[in-house]
């Protein structure tokens, strides 16, 4: 396997990557390092860590040649024709790394021991704020929505029972699409905004669906929570400290205690706040109307005054938040 490795270190080629399967592909340049395939932007800056034995193809004989980590379909690098050297680098190494042989079980527990040691090396030696960078560069978006699925089930405990309706289905899923959120889920006490947990998912209020009169609100308290909240698994790490970095490097879980006391605090703290012009550039790249939600901030307009002038979108949108019909069903989700 060294000799495999060795002979296609440095190997690089342009190809096209998406990290979800809503986003749009970007050209990045895919280079092959120490049994990893990394994806950096063009200038140089890394965007993913790929480990090789678990990359596999999505088509293969076909080109260009479509590869994703195992487990996350959604992620994919497209590597075309002119860098076949490259494609068939990648088939030989991901057969190198995963043949087995009659030591292969002693080989694999030599390296999760190799690999947990020196992870345990990086958290004595980095600062604390280090190693959770490099956990979050590297961690997988299945895994991200794994943690993120595992804290709305656990708001139950905090919550009750998130709200359901037959009638709401195809609202939730239009505000969905439109919002371009993953998973929003309407939960029933704890909350008057909305919250970003990782992995897409929004947590919304009841407040924000029955208060208003407009669509606009909810889907601001949804638009700013991921604003002030880009990368909410950072938040989670920060929480658990060192060793919460540590297990989601070497097992791909965090402790349900762990997610629990975030999720009471997010409930407990009040939403961070967000520069002026990261929230309207927010709002416009969604298309969404700032000043309802400016207003349901501030009634008065005052402390929102800002927000409220420089507001784009004050006419009626071209495409609304949602339909009346819809609006209506789902501020009857969570019932009587």
């Amino acid at each position: 396997m060294s000799t495999a490795l060795d002979k296609f270190q440095r190997l690089e080629a342009m190809a096209l990557w998406r990290d979800t399967p809503e986003a749009q592909r970007r050209d990045v340049i895919v280079s092959l390092g120490d049994a990893t395939l990394v994806i950096k932007d063009t200038n140089d800056r890394a965007l993913a860590h790929w480990s090789l034995p678990a990359v596999r193809r999505q088509n293969s004989g076909t080109l260009p040649a479509v590869f994703f980590p195992d487990g996350d379909e959604g992620e994919t690098i497209e590597i075309g024709e002119d860098h076949l050297e490259v494609i068939e680098a990648i088939e030989q190494l991901r057969k190198a790394v995963a043949r087995p042989t009659k030591n292969s079980g002693r080989l694999r527990k030599g390296v999760i021991a190799a690999t947990t040691l020196g992870i345990l090396g990086l958290g004595v030696f980095w600062l604390p704020g280090a190693l959770v960078n490099h956990a979050l560069r590297v961690v997988p978006n299945v895994a991200r929505q794994t943690i993120g699925q595992d804290m709305m089930q656990l708001t139950t405990r905090l919550t009750g029972q998130h709200c359901r309706s037959t009638d709401a289905i195809a609202a939730v899923d239009a505000l969905q699409k439109r919002l371009k959120v993953r998973v929003i889920t309407v939960i029933p006490s704890a909350l008057r905004e909305a919250v970003a947990l990782p992995g897409n998912i929004v947590l919304l209020g009841r407040d924000a669906v029955e208060d208003y009169e407009e669509p606009d609100v909810a889907a601001g308290f949804v638009v700013a929570a991921q604003t002030a909240s880009p990368d909410p698994l950072r938040g989670v790490l920060e929480s658990g400290g060192i060793s919460a970095s540590l297990r989601l490097l070497t097992s791909g879980t965090l402790p349900e205690a762990l997610l629990v006391r975030h999720l009471e605090d997010l409930f407990a703290t009040p939403p961070r706040a967000t520069a002026d012009e990261t929230l309207i550039a927010a709002f416009e790249e969604r298309r969404v109307r700032l000043k309802p939600y400016a207003l349901a901030m501030d009634p008065s307009g005052e402390s929102t005054l800002p927000l409220i002038e420089a507001a784009p979108f004050t006419e009626e949108l071209p495409e609304p938040v949602l339909s009346d019909r819809y609006w209506v069903a789902l501020q009857g989700i969570c019932g009587s």
